[in-house]
């Protein structure tokens, strides 16, 4: 299989949100943050005092929504198609399941029932395996 190339959006949104998670990240966030809170008796705690750091983070934080759902949505389906290979070489396994995150959440409480009684009737058949070993 041949790999396409990241879009540019899909390239700048992984950098950077690999980047807004890195300790240095945070801590030059962290030093903005104590500069600004400096500056405070300069401007005699302003109005524009306030809005520069209101309006800055509420950028950042409106931007850097949009760059690490695009990242996590990718690393989702990503890994939902490497579950979706395990599911499918078992050759025991359910391929049914391969598209469970396509069901309604009705169906996907009626299967998460299903497998909850049968890891309970696996537990019970456990449990008197090990009555069984011990009385013999």
């Amino acid at each position: 299989m041949k790999h396409r190339k990241n879009s540019w959006f899909s390239k700048f949104a992984n950098k950077a949100s690999t980047q807004a998670g890195h300790p240095a990240t945070f801590a030059g966030a962290v030093l903005l943050i104590l500069l600004w809170a400096a500056c405070g008796p300069v401007f005699k705690y302003s109005d524009t005092w306030q809005l520069v750091i209101n309006t800055s983070t509420t950028i950042i934080t409106f931007l850097m929504v949009f760059l690490i759902q695009n990242s996590q949505n990718r690393d989702s389906a990503a890994l939902q198609l490497k579950l979706d290979e395990l599911i499918r070489v078992q050759k025991e396994a359910k391929n049914s399941l391969m598209d469970l995150e396509n069901l309604e959440e009705k169906d996907i409480d009626k299967i998460r029932q299903e497998f909850l009684k049968l890891a309970k009737e696996h537990r019970l058949e456990m449990t008197q395996a090990e009555k069984d070993a011990m009385d013999s």
